[in-house]
């Protein structure tokens, strides 16, 4: 967890917190603000920002612009007399706010299980709440590809349980090849298709021991 002014940034919940109380960013938003919060002792260029949050896909810079503008935005803070984000004129930007490092310290008894998505050579965690799926730079898994509407499809994850729903796509949501039309609960090693894309959703199990190399 960072702490910076009245903000907690939580990056097991990806919560931003003021005083305490959850303030709404999108899931984007977070990434960028925590990118810069993590970097914060150095200048990020907007290359390496669009780099981070739209891997191997080009966007304008508008995108990353109204990201800007959004953290801004709930973190109540001016491009003119900036508190926590300088823009670098021609360059990027940099965190400026004076921050905290808090060790976070599991509560006894909460539940350790965690969700990921994986196809090709990406892995995406998936956070407590909505997961939205989809085309748009908006999504909180980002699938750039063929076939995958803006908003597909949502995976939320509530304790120690993950359900599927199509968002109205066009080209359908599928789980083993039959169609999602109602709330779907995943398993490990399920295979989803959105559109063309196949990705896989997967519990990591607790590794056993060792074992002593030959």
């Amino acid at each position: 967890m960072f702490r910076f002014g009245p903000f907690s940034l939580d990056t097991r919940t990806r919560q931003l917190l003021r005083d305490g109380q959850e303030v709404s960013l999108s899931p984007k938003a977070f990434q960028l603000l925590l990118l810069l919060v993590e970097n914060r002792s150095r200048a990020m260029s907007r290359n390496e920002l669009q780099q981070q949050l739209w891997p191997s896909t080009f966007v304008l810079d508008t995108n990353l612009a109204g990201l800007i503008a959004e953290v801004r935005r709930v973190l109540q803070d001016t491009a003119d007399a900036p508190a926590f984000v300088r823009t670098m004129h021609r360059f990027g930007y940099r965190f400026i706010g004076d921050v905290q490092a808090v060790a976070e310290s599991r509560v006894s008894g909460e539940p350790v299980t965690k969700y990921w998505l994986v196809w090709e050579t990406k892995q995406v965690p998936l956070s407590e709440g909505e997961n939205i799926l989809g085309r748009g730079v908006d999504a909180s898994v980002w699938i750039d590809a063929p076939g995958v509407s803006r908003h597909h499809a949502r995976i939320v994850v509530r304790e120690d349980t993950a359900t599927l729903e199509d968002l109205g796509s066009k080209n359908g949501t599928y789980v083993g090849g039959h169609r999602v039309m109602i709330p779907h609960r995943l398993t490990d090693g399920d295979r989803v298709r959105l559109g063309s894309v196949v990705i896989v959703f997967r519990i990591p199990q607790t590794p056993g021991p060792t074992e002593t190399a030959p």
